[in-house]
């Protein structure tokens, strides 16, 4: 009978909660509850930190050039859709980049339709891990990594369930910009050797990912220090601004390990490192990409 009732406070409680839910997007898939988005996120994090290095232990690894040619290219043009959607349904047509609410009017759905695209393709984004693991690419799949992948679909299902529009979705577009720039440096990678000298600019992805991170903080954190600026979800705000800083320590760790340690170098240069390391002199000049053979 207890654990009845407990059962009906528990149900009683997420009933209050979504009364105060974005009746537009209460029946668009994977709206409905964030039980389904969990199940998925959990097998995708049993998957490639437990399972797929196991199943893969004594396979050879795939070789999946053609799918990633594809699939990050993919990627590119749904990132630049999504910019382009985030442009016209606000950002590019009377947002202020200040305060700006949510519109919950027919006149916003737009707007709404756009962040629910975005919280998909978080989805989509998984492969990138998964293929990690077909590839035996274990090394790559890193806290920062699977952390990142995990806690964006997550975050966000409140995000469209509660409030999409307004001053929380200035990051999700300019995440779109920066992965137009990603996927696209990611797919010429793919293609081969002969494609290496349209890469000269390889060594500013972290930097570009690093400035994200530093103007998502600043943007958001406006809303501390407006007075008068009542977004309809203020859950939501606290939730970008702690990710948007827990992500920029995180890649400035990563920067130091991979730039000034050396440690993204190929073999012989990272020995040259350490030994510039100890001879106290700092050699930081590494060139990184996270998929890069």
């Amino acid at each position: 009978m207890e654990f009845v009732n407990i059962n009906q406070s528990m149900a009683l409680l997420y009933d209050r909660f979504v009364q105060h839910a974005d009746a537009r997007t209460g029946d668009w898939l994977l709206m409905s509850s964030p039980i389904p988005q969990t199940i998925i996120i959990a097998a995708y994090v049993f998957f490639v930190t437990s399972w797929g290095p196991r199943l893969m232990m004594n396979q050879k690894a795939f070789d999946l050039r053609g799918v990633l040619i594809f699939y990050n290219f993919g990627v590119v043009a749904l990132s630049l859709y999504m910019c382009y959607e985030f442009m016209m349904a606000g950002w590019g047509t009377g947002y202020t980049y200040r305060c700006d609410l949510v519109d919950y009017s027919p006149s916003g759905t737009r707007m709404a339709a756009t962040c629910w695209l975005y919280y998909f393709s978080k989805f989509i984004e998984m492969l990138d891990t998964v293929f990690f693991v077909l590839r035996k690419k274990n090394s790559q799949v890193t806290f920062l990594h699977v952390y990142h992948h995990s806690i964006m679909p997550f975050t966000w299902w409140f995000g469209v369930r509660f409030s999409a529009g307004g001053m929380g979705t200035f990051h999700a577009m300019l995440n779109s910009v920066v992965h137009v720039i990603m996927y696209t440096y990611y797919g010429l990678t793919a293609l081969g050797p002969s494609y290496q000298k349209f890469l000269w600019w390889k060594k500013y992805l972290t930097t570009v990912q690093l400035i994200q991170f530093m103007m998502v903080t600043t943007h958001i954190s406006q809303y501390f220090f407006i007075a008068d600026c009542h977004y309809q979800f203020p859950v939501f705000i606290y939730i970008i601004g702690l990710y948007g800083l827990i992500f920029l320590l995180l890649f400035l760790n990563f920067w130091y390990h991979a730039y000034t340690k050396g440690k993204r170098l190929p073999k012989v240069l990272q020995n040259q490192t350490w030994a510039h390391h100890s001879n106290g002199v700092m050699n930081g000049n590494a060139n990184h990409n996270e998929k890069e053979e």
